[in-house]
């Protein structure tokens, strides 16, 4: 709101005086916004710097986090001497020591696969007409038996109500006639390995012959079983050679499985902790000082502080790990951190477990991993966390003062509506008594003036 300036366009001599009046009214009414305007954008700084502060230390749990799985199984790997005879991958619950299989596939196995008799009804356009004009069919799959209804008389339909019908086979629709003669035929395929029983019927015929026989998968691990017990046989061709070692067989053959520690996975979140550590540091030394940013003095710039320390001063563990320092992790002369990849990954190297004691793991709240998690959730948590209390705080400040600056703003206006209306009409006043003055001082003066003619006439 102006404190200068024209509020009414006065007759009088005293007008532009009236104007002032009016303008020093309103200055003194508009006193308080000017502080109110400046708490507001403190305020509003305030919440900028939370907000640039909480992302800075959520990136510090993502970096943890990333940690947490690369330490907890994502920092081993697989190898396969032979890829031609199997695969191999791994799951967060594989074993931290790591370990080399043998393995020696025997068979891979092969599911049984069955097609249509030849003396059935004759396909030629799946989408119109079946192998049988029953409308309910019976499906054995092993020991197993399903009711198979098809949503319309054609073999379309009928392969896929067996493929929706969560029986242990897949069916499929081929063409053994010329592309000129078809003649479509219903397969269905185990989806186990081994010499698995398949059959259809219409309720008066069985439908299918069997036209593979399957096998089951045979493998022997490191020897095992050893002769003359039969080797290990599976109905499926892939296997749990371990825990959290999986392995996919494909053909006969000999390989060799080795499941090691790679220590680049934690290395690499290990570096991205120590990123975002020091981007947080930077970010909340800016509030510190007589020049310090719009958190400076606030409890929370203590409180963030004293969680960065608890993150590096964790402590535990026994051997070569028992603290960030011994993993390459430690601090320049400004005071934030510094990461030697070639210590760490010489420690965890010749010392993995105890690297993955000194680390522990989120999900069990042991280790390192435990406690930063802890502290950053902590620091987060939608209800009690620092961000949520101080953000909240200032929101609610910033509303309040937004609703003091709208009260004085309408005082202020009805300060100038007052004062403008009265002025106005004193100005009105004054001017109708000019005029007054005027026109009998002009009167009088007329009257003298005709006196002094007569008197000298």
């Amino acid at each position: 709101m102006g404190t200068t300036g024209t509020y009414f366009n006065g007759s009088s001599s005293y007008s532009a005086q009236l104007n002032q009046e009016i303008a020093q009214a309103v200055k003194v009414a508009s006193a308080p916004l000017s502080q109110l305007n400046s708490n507001v954008s403190l305020l509003q700084s305030q919440s900028g710097e939370l907000t640039t502060l909480q992302g800075d230390f959520g990136s510090i749990l993502t970096a943890v986090q990333s940690l947490d799985q690369a330490s907890n199984g994502g920092s081993l790997t697989a190898s396969v001497s032979d890829g031609n005879v199997a695969t191999a991958t791994l799951d967060s619950t594989a074993a931290i020591s790591g370990g080399t299989y043998d393995l020696d596939v025997i068979n891979a196995g092969s599911p049984t696969t069955t097609v249509s008799n030849s003396d059935l009804l004759t396909v030629t356009d799946p989408s119109s007409t079946s192998i049988s004009s029953s409308s309910s069919f019976t499906l054995t799959v092993g020991t197993s038996t399903y009711t198979i209804n098809p949503s319309a008389n054609n073999l379309d339909a009928l392969a896929q109500a067996i493929n929706t019908s969560g029986a242990g086979v897949n069916a499929t629709i081929v063409n053994i006639g010329s592309p000129t003669s078809p003649d479509y035929r219903l397969s269905l395929q185990s989806t186990a390995l081994g010499d698995v029983n398949i059959q259809l019927n219409d309720g008066t015929q069985n439908l299918l012959t069997t036209s593979t026989t399957g096998a089951p998968a045979q493998y022997l691990v490191n020897g095992q079983p050893a002769s003359p017990n039969p080797p290990i046989s599976s109905d499926t061709d892939t296997i749990t050679l371990a825990p959290g070692l999986t392995v996919n067989l494909l053909a006969p053959g000999d390989t060799t499985i080795t499941v090691a520690s790679n220590s680049s996975n934690a290395a690499n979140a290990l570096s991205s902790f120590v990123a975002a550590y020091n981007q947080a540091v930077s970010d909340l030394n800016t509030n510190f000082g007589s020049a310090g940013g719009a958190l400076t003095g606030n409890s929370i710039v203590l409180a963030l502080q004293q969680s960065l320390q608890g993150l590096t001063g964790f402590s535990g563990g026994t051997g070569a790990a028992q603290n960030l320092t011994d993993l390459g992790i430690g601090f320049n002369q400004t005071g934030q951190l510094t990461f030697d990849q070639a210590q760490f990954s010489a420690v965890a190297s010749s010392n993995p477990s105890d690297v993955a004691a000194f680390l522990g793991s989120a999900e069990s709240g042991t280790g390192f991993l435990g406690s930063a998690t802890n502290i950053l959730n902590g620091l987060g948590n939608a209800t009690s966390g620092v961000f949520e209390a101080s953000d909240s705080s200032v929101q609610s400040q910033i509303t309040i003062d937004n609703s003091q600056i709208t009260a004085v703003q309408a005082q202020v206006t009805q300060v100038q509506n007052q004062m403008t209306a009265q002025m106005s009409a004193a100005d009105s006043l004054i001017a109708s008594l000019q005029s007054q003055a005027t026109y009998f001082t002009n009167y009088f003066q007329a009257e003298q003036d005709e006196q002094i003619a007569i008197a000298n006439g």
